[in-house]
Formats: structure tokens, C-alpha cells, sequence
């Protein structure tokens, strides 16, 4: 083969490689360092406290308490659903620390565990996917917790929430998405972990998570909808407490943006994992 072709085959399987998503049969050999990792941030991040695993149900509770305070005060009407409070709130917020979490933990991920991401040969998408199993631990907790104040106000859920583990799943693919961006760039750019804090609060207040999006005027709801997580949150609300069904359109929206984002987020991991080595 001529020295030209050789230098235009490489050229191909380069330019094929960045181009490429992850590899997801490597992913699955390697499944078990998602749980070898998210019970060792467990024990790690649970260490030495007082209440332990309890704080996965005091913050959005205090978040909850927060924010019903202040919609009290201001004479504001969050929600039209007719339903308590603590309930559509903890509906919003619950879910919310999952993609919180997640992200927020999936930043550093690589950072943090850059010993074996220099010396260990394993696909690195383990560590930020390991990070949305922990959040997802606290998300189970506090999840049982909402449905005993469901009990509690005798809240009973429809035929709808046979869709709950699909919104759920809608909102575990929001945080891989988000996360996968972040841990790539934070690898890259330190400045990025002390961005997200601040990102995650606006996101709070830009998402469905303490009021409901109905109350988000019409013609500004398309640009609203950008935002991947009002489709899952609205849709995980009306999946557990049947209120009313996301639109079609804005909920498809939603879920484009998600979609493009995870796409992205895997392309640009996966460009970005062979300088990880160097650079961290």
C-alpha cells in the first residue's frame, strides 16, 4: 500500500474515532466498578456524620419547608393542581437532587479519582455513571419518604404512575447527560466544579420543581422547554400524583434537548478520555 493511502486510512479511522459513542459492550464487561465505586463514595460520604443517610430526606424537606414559607408570605400560588404543597413540591425536589447529585458528584469524578484513571486501564464513563448510582441510593430513601406523606394527606396515585419508572429513567439519562459534559470538561478546565454550584442553583428555580410549569406564561414556554429537565420533572408529577398530563409538545422539546445533550456528551467523553492521562 502507497505511503499516501496508508496516511489517508489513518486519517479515516481518526477522524472515525472522534466521531465515535461509547462503547456500551465495554461499559457492561466492566459494570461491576459501578457498584465497587458508588458503595465506596457511599461509605466515604457518609462517614463520621451524625444523622448518616437521613440527610438524603432532610434537604429536600428543608427545601420544601423553604420555599412553602416563602409562597406563603409572598401571597404566591405555586401550583393550580389543587393537591398539598408538600406534596407537589416534594415531587419536583426529590427528583431534582437526583440530577443535583448526580452532576455535582459526576463533575469531580474524574478529578477525584485520577490515580486510577492514570494507572488503571477502565472505561472512564464508569465513574461519572457510578456517581448517578449513589445518587440514586438517596433518591430511593427519599422517595419512601414521599410516599408515606402521600399516605399521610391520603394521596392516591392513578393509572399514570405505571409510567413513574420511565420518567424516572428520563431523569437518571438527564443526569448521565449533564454529567458526562461536565466530568470531560472539569478533567480539562478546573474553573468548571466551581461553575456548577452556581448552574444548579438558576437550574433550581428554572425547573418544575417547586411549582408547577403551568404557571410559566404560554409564549415563554417554548424556551422553557429547552430545559431537559422541565419534561421530566412535569412528567414524573403527573406519573405519581396524576395531575395534569405534560403537554406533547413541550415535553417533546424536553426531551430532544436531552437527547442531543447526552449525544453530545457522549461524542465529546470519548474524545476527550484518551487526554485525560495528560492533562489531569
Amino acid at each position: 500500500m502507497a505511503s499516501g493511502e496508508v496516511q489517508d486510512d489513518l486519517q479515516y479511522h481518526g477522524a472515525r474515532h472522534q466521531w465515535d459513542l461509547i462503547d456500551v459492550q465495554e461499559v457492561w464487561r466492566f459494570r461491576e466498578l459501578i457498584w465497587m465505586f458508588a458503595l465506596r463514595d457511599l461509605k466515604v460520604r457518609y462517614r463520621q456524620t451524625f444523622v448518616g443517610i437521613a440527610w438524603a430526606v432532610i434537604q429536600p424537606l428543608a427545601m420544601m419547608l423553604v420555599f412553602a414559607f416563602f409562597f406563603r408570605i409572598s401571597g404566591g400560588k405555586p401550583s393550580d393542581s389543587g393537591l398539598p404543597y408538600a406534596i407537589t413540591a416534594l415531587c419536583g425536589l426529590i427528583p431534582w437532587q437526583l440530577f443535583a447529585s448526580s452532576v455535582t458528584s459526576g463533575t469531580q469524578s474524574i478529578v477525584i479519582n485520577q490515580q486510577l484513571v492514570t494507572k488503571v486501564y477502565f472505561p472512564k464513563i464508569i465513574l461519572p455513571l457510578s456517581s448517578v448510582a449513589v445518587a440514586l441510593v438517596d433518591f430511593s430513601i427519599a422517595f419512601c419518604m414521599l410516599l408515606l406523606v402521600m399516605m399521610w394527606y391520603q394521596v392516591v396515585p392513578t393509572v399514570a404512575i405505571l409510567l413513574l419508572p420511565l420518567m424516572i429513567v428520563i431523569v437518571v439519562v438527564c443526569s448521565l447527560a449533564v454529567s458526562l459534559w461536565l466530568s470531560a470538561l472539569n478533567a480539562i478546565y478546573r474553573d468548571v466544579q466551581y461553575l456548577v454550584p452556581f448552574m444548579l442553583q438558576i437550574g433550581l428555580l428554572a425547573s418544575p420543581t417547586v411549582y408547577d410549569a403551568s404557571m410559566v406564561s404560554p409564549q415563554w414556554r417554548w424556551l422553557y422547554s429547552l430545559n431537559p429537565m422541565v419534561g421530566a420533572l412535569e412528567g414524573f408529577r403527573w406519573a405519581l400524583l396524576g395531575t395534569t398530563p405534560p403537554a406533547l409538545a413541550p415535553m417533546a422539546i424536553s426531551l430532544g434537548c436531552m437527547f442531543a445533550i447526552l449525544i453530545g456528551g457522549m461524542i465529546y467523553f470519548r474524545r476527550m478520555e484518551r487526554l485525560f492521562s495528560d492533562r489531569i
